[in-house]
C-alpha cells in the first residue's frame, strides 16, 4: 500500500474511508437515486475510446489496483457511517512535482449539510500534511455552483481556465481549475470550516 493509505477521517458526523466491494448495492442505488442531479456534472469517455467499464464491481477493482501502486485514494463519503457519496483523489504525482487532483460527489439528500466542504478539507490535510504532497487540484465546469462554493468556502486559489478539459455528460467542457498548497494552509483546511454540523 501506499503512503497514507488506506485512512479512515472524520469530522462530526461526516467521514471518508476507502471504498469497499461490499459497498456496491448502496453505491448502485444512489447512483440510480441520483441520476439526474449527478448527470451534467459526469465524467463520460468519448466515442473513440469505446464502451466503459460501467459495473461498480469492475471500477472499484480498477481502483483498488492503482491504490495499491499509490496512483489514486478512492474514498467513499459517509454520514454517520452511511454511504452519501465518493472522494476520489487521482493522478498522484510524486518526484518534483508532488501533487494530485480531487474528484467528488455527494448525494441530493445530504446536499448543504456541509458534507462536501468537510470531506474535502479532511482528505486535502491528509494529503498536505500526513502523506506529503504539495498541491492539490479540483477542476469543476464553471455551471456547477455547488462545486464552486466547495472551494470558495475552502480559500482554493483559481489558477486559470482549461478549455475542453474533460468530456463530461457526452461533450467536452471547459472548466475552472484551482488549487490548494501546502504553504497556503499551514493550519489546515480542516481549521477552516465552520463548527462540525450535528447529526441529522
Amino acid at each position: 500500500m501506499s503512503a497514507g493509505w488506506p485512512v479512515v477521517l472524520g469530522r462530526g458526523p461526516v467521514g471518508v474511508r476507502p471504498l469497499r466491494r461490499r459497498d456496491a448495492r448502496t453505491w448502485s442505488r444512489l447512483r440510480a437515486a441520483n441520476a439526474d442531479w449527478l448527470g451534467p456534472w459526469e465524467a463520460t469517455l468519448p466515442r473513440e475510446a469505446g464502451p466503459a467499464a460501467t459495473s461498480y464491481v469492475g471500477m472499484i477493482g480498477s481502483l483498488r489496483r492503482r491504490a495499491r501502486l499509490g496512483q489514486v485514494m478512492p474514498f467513499a463519503v459517509t454520514w454517520d457511517g452511511e454511504v452519501v457519496g465518493m472522494l476520489t483523489v487521482n493522478g498522484i504525482t510524486w518526484g518534483s512535482a508532488r501533487w494530485a487532483s480531487m474528484g467528488y460527489w455527494v448525494s441530493r439528500t445530504h446536499a448543504g449539510r456541509g458534507v462536501t466542504p468537510t470531506a474535502v478539507a479532511l482528505v486535502c490535510d491528509h494529503l498536505l500534511q500526513t502523506v506529503g504532497l504539495h498541491r492539490i487540484e479540483i477542476s469543476i465546469r464553471p455551471e456547477n455552483a455547488a462545486s464552486l462554493r466547495v472551494v470558495e468556502k475552502l480559500g482554493f486559489t483559481e489558477v486559470g481556465v482549461a478549455k475542453a478539459y474533460l468530456h463530461i455528460a457526452g461533450h467536452w467542457r471547459d472548466h475552472r481549475v484551482f488549487q490548494i498548497l501546502a504553504e497556503d494552509v499551514p493550519e489546515g483546511l480542516v481549521a477552516r470550516l465552520d463548527p462540525a454540523p450535528g447529526p441529522a
